[in-house]
């Protein structure tokens, strides 16, 4: 996909555009399932990460505001991008899902082999999943034994004795299943079709430029590569899919300069991306927060090169005009602030973006400071 660009704008005038997106400048005032649909994934690994996540985008919020939308089923949790937990919206979160299953992974030679489930046999397994289901959610182990009763899938015992966490999977990918919150700390599953909210897997071919358009945004201005990062690398869609499913967005899309690379944004976002100014904001984001991960470490406008292995290592970020210009790490009462950057740190910004993180931690934090600019 290439065309001339129809308009042009600086680096941080497209961070600055993408902060609004986010609800990191201005912080918003949306409910927590509208964070998550901004973002199109919150990453669920870690309960704590993802909680801060969606406070720190919302002007007012409460502890365990994220775990409680998931248990009244606004939020999905679900396995999606890289093989990954992630809550979603259940009116979106089909989209992804979409094209995380037109790999039909289940459907390769060494999975029939290994859990000898073939292509035809899995209407009835899944359909036995969900009537397993039917009376409210179950872990994988109480799973496994209900479904272990029929000798079509008593075979399946010790991969569900095991976590059947590469099974689950498929489940999820299909609309079979979601994630309930784990009882006892094991993985709980539950029907998906019971929540109201959720909107079904759409058809590949309307999933598809879905996909690109919410991707665009969230975290355009992106190129085609991004894109291919997100949907491509993250889900497995393809890149042919994903080349001609951009194609065919032409006349929804902008071509902008930005600062020499050529890039794309959703025609309605095109003149708030103009009238952008570069933001001033510091946020200090939990590690793996969206707004690094959505155009991927390597994108060096967000993440310089010299900080790309601590933030793929987890490391907190230090955001300043939409940057990573440092990290941070709090213990205890302790909070340290390390700033990377050679241009100099904001210090009064940094402190009152201290103050409102020991706000959302609820407790107090004493802030230390080191500057060693790198390279």
């Amino acid at each position: 996909m290439s065309r001339a660009p129809e308009m042009s704008v600086s680096w941080p005038q497209a961070l600055a555009w993408r902060t609004g997106q986010h609800l990191l400048d201005p912080v918003g005032t949306a409910p927590v399932v509208d964070v998550v649909r901004r973002l199109g994934a919150v990453l669920a690994m870690d309960g704590a990460l993802a909680e801060l996540a969606v406070r720190t985008r919302r002007a007012s919020s409460e502890p365990g505001e994220l775990a409680a939308a998931w248990r009244a089923g606004e939020v999905v949790t679900t396995f999606a991008f890289r093989g990954s937990m992630h809550h979603v919206s259940p009116e979106d979160g089909g989209t992804y899902l979409a094209l995380r299953a037109a790999g039909r992974q289940w459907e390769l030679a060494s999975w029939v082999e290994h859990y000898r489930l073939r292509p035809e046999d899995w209407p009835d397994f899944r359909a036995a999943v969900r009537e397993a289901l039917t009376d409210g959610p179950l872990s994988v182990g109480e799973l496994g034994e209900a479904l272990t009763v029929d000798r079509r899938y008593r075979h399946l015992g010790p991969t569900f004795a095991d976590g059947a966490g590469t099974l689950v999977k498929p489940l999820c990918w299909q609309g079979d299943v979601s994630l309930a919150p784990p009882r006892g700390g094991a993985m709980t599953l539950q029907r998906l079709d019971t929540n109201p909210r959720w909107a079904g897997i759409p058809d590949l071919e309307e999933a598809g430029p879905l996909a690109i358009l919410a991707y665009l945004r969230a975290y355009g201005p992106a190129t085609p590569e991004h894109v291919q990062y997100w949907l491509g690398e993250g889900l497995s869609a393809g890149r042919k899919r994903l080349t001609g499913w951009l194609a065919g967005l032409a006349d929804r899309l902008v071509a902008v300069d930005v600062d020499g690379t050529t890039a794309y944004v959703a025609r309605e976002d095109a003149d708030p991306l103009a009238a952008a100014a570069p933001s001033e904001a510091v946020r200090l984001l939990p590690g793996h927060d969206q707004w690094v991960i959505g155009p991927g470490t390597k994108d060096q406008h967000v993440t310089p090169p010299s900080r790309r292995d601590l933030v793929t290592r987890k490391a907190n970020p230090v955001v300043h005009g939409g940057v990573v210009r440092g990290t941070w790490t709090a213990r205890g009462d302790d909070l340290a602030v390390s700033w990377l950057d050679e241009r100099p740190a904001p210090r009064e910004a940094i402190a009152r973006e201290a103050d409102r993180l020991a706000g959302l931690l609820g407790r107090d934090l004493r802030l230390t400071f080191t500057a060693t600019p790198g390279p």
